[in-house]
Order: structure tokens, then C-alpha cells, then sequence
């Protein structure tokens, strides 16, 4: 008999936003959803840490609605399609990627040593988009326990295109901070300008260096130095490896590229001679022969040898 998913329930899971608390109770107030064939009842309960209201999960309502469509199958024929479904699984590449579920609890264990399960209580937990009840039942931070398993499983493979997520991720942060480098630079100048000053012993007073020029104008002593993010830009660009010669953008790589370009035509141009050179040798070849067959008919009608051959009949 199918499980009848139309009756209340008494045990529901909620979530509270305003601060990521998921937990599990009777419901404190149920309204009717005719809306919702499927189950036509709406959840809510108070939140145990701040009393805000919460509805059900979303994932909870879903499954209800999924396993009211999902009968599965009844007839043999049907049942044997199912289990036909899962001839050849696993692949070799799901074999690999599964065998790495047994270093989970090993690789949380070293995780808990550095990062210990703490909700909200590192700086990057802002962003995080883990829930903080799943998070506050793990041993470990969840974000880097997947770190941690995708570079052992990278190690293990000896495979880097485990990383090349996280990898990319990172280079585009590079570009990220290199813009708000440039954008902080171009918004205040290329030079820092800052007047110049001192103490005056007698009244303890800052005092402003100035001067009167020419004109009769009070002109400010400034002290003028180069922005102070130069400096950490091109520390990045160097070690990200994304400098104009890394790139083969510097006037010496086009010239070189070019050169060799060049030396690349120059082969070709001489594999070309040598294509003649073949040509104008199978000539000369084809030539030869003409001659040594002309010579061979020479000699076999040369008198002095018929006359030998046939002194040597005789004998």
C-alpha cells in the first residue's frame, strides 16, 4: 500500500534566515494549503535561538511532492528495467571518484586541527553558504574539508585537473585585486603630494613649511612621492607570472618571434632548392642512361672486339 502523504505531520524541519538555524519540531502553527495536492498543509514554528517565525524547508516541502509522483515500478517488466539500469555502474571513473568517501572522517579529523566546525565564527563564514545547523554538527569546517579532499584526491591521481577550479577562482581574485590596485591609483594620482612641517620648540606648534615666491604668492613646501600601491602591483603581477615579457608582449619577444619566423622562411625557401636540386639529379640520372646504353652499342660494334670474340669461337 502507498504511503497516503495527504495527513498531517507532526515532526517538520525549518529554517530560520535571519540567523541560519535549522532544526527539527512539532510545528507550531499549521494552516491549510489546498494549493498543494500533493500535502495541503503549511509548517511554521518559532526559532529556539532568536523566536523569529519560520516556515518549513523548501527541500522538506519538495520531497513530499516527489514521493506523492514517485510509485516506482509494479510490473516484472519494470522492475527488470531498473535493474537494468544499473549494469555497468559503477564506471572506473566513478570508482575513483567514490573510493575517496572512506578519507572523509580521516581528512575532517586533520581539518578539525586547523579549522574546527565554528559557525559564523570565522572571518569567510560571511559569505559561507553552508547551513550553520549542518555546520554546527560537523567535526570540521565543511568549505575546508572539500579543500583538503580535492587536493589529496589531486595528489593521489597525481591529476591536476582536480584543481583547476579552485585555481581559477584564485586567478580571477588576482584580477580582481589588480583592478581595484588600478582604479585606487587612477582615482588618486600616480603621486602622493603631502606638505612638509615642523614643531616649533618655543610654542610646542605644528608649523606648515612654507615660502613666498617671485609673485609675492605663499607657496606650501610639499613632499611629492610615487602612489604607495606601485609598488605591491608590481610584486603581484611578476609572481602571478602575468608581466608583459611573460606574455611575450615586450618589443625584444616580437622582434625574436619574428627572427625566427624569418629563420623558418629562409628553411623553407632552401627544403624548396633542395626539391630542385632532387629534380635536376633524376635528370641527369635519366640522362646517363641514354649515354651508357649509347656506349654499350659503341663497343658491341666495335671491330676489334668482334674480331677478338671471334678468334676466341674458334679456339
Amino acid at each position: 500500500m502507498a504511503k497516503d502523504r495527504t495527513k498531517q505531520l507532526s515532526e517538520i524541519n525549518f529554517y530560520c534566515k535571519p540567523c541560519y538555524q535549522s532544526f527539527q519540531t512539532e510545528p507550531g502553527r499549521v494552516e491549510d494549503a489546498p494549493e498543494q495536492e500533493y500535502h495541503p498543509f503549511a509548517y511554521f514554528a518559532d526559532c529556539p535561538r532568536c523566536g523569529t517565525e519560520c516556515e518549513q524547508v523548501a527541500w522538506e516541502r519538495n520531497l513530499l511532492k516527489a514521493h506523492s509522483k514517485a510509485t516506482g515500478p509494479r510490473t516484472d517488466e519494470g522492475k527488470a528495467a531498473t535493474a537494468a539500469n544499473l549494469e555497468g555502474h559503477p564506471t572506473p571513473e566513478e570508482s575513483l571518484r567514490t573510493r575517496f568517501n572512506a578519507m572523509k572522517h580521516g581528512l575532517n579529523a586533520r581539518t578539525a586541527t586547523y579549522f574546527p566546525a565554528k559557525p559564523d565564527g570565522y572571518l569567510f563564514c560571511v559569505q559561507c553558504d553552508v547551513d550553520r545547523g549542518h555546520c554546527s554538527r560537523q567535526s570540521a569546517c565543511v568549505k575546508k574539508t572539500e579543500l583538503f579532499m580535492l587536493h589529496h584526491a589531486a595528489f593521489e591521481q597525481r591529476n591536476p585537473k582536480h584543481l583547476m577550479g579552485i585555481y581559477a577562482d584564485l586567478q580571477a581574485s588576482i584580477f580582481a585585486v589588480i583592478q581595484q590596485i588600478l582604479q585606487t591609483i587612477v582615482s588618486d594620482g600616480v603621486k602622493i603630494e603631502a606638505p612638509q612641517y615642523y614643531v616649533d620648540k618655543e610654542t610646542n606648534k605644528l608649523i606648515i613649511a612654507e615660502y613666498i615666491d617671485e609673485k609675492g604668492e605663499r607657496r606650501i613646501i610639499k613632499d611629492i612621492e610615487a602612489h604607495p600601491l606601485f609598488r605591491p602591483l608590481g610584486e603581484i603581477l611578476s609572481r602571478a607570472n602575468l608581466s608583459l615579457s611573460d606574455m611575450g608582449m615586450t618589443q625584444k619577444a616580437i622582434e625574436a618571434e619574428e627572427s625566427e619566423l624569418g629563420r623558418l622562411s629562409q628553411d623553407q625557401e632552401k627544403q624548396e632548392s633542395i626539391d630542385d636540386y632532387r629534380n635536376r639529379t633524376l635528370s641527369l640520372l635519366a640522362g646517363m642512361a641514354e649515354k651508357v646504353q649509347r656506349a654499350n652499342q659503341l663497343t658491341n660494334s666495335d671491330p676489334k672486339l668482334i674480331e677478338y670474340q671471334q678468334e676466341g669461337g674458334d679456339k
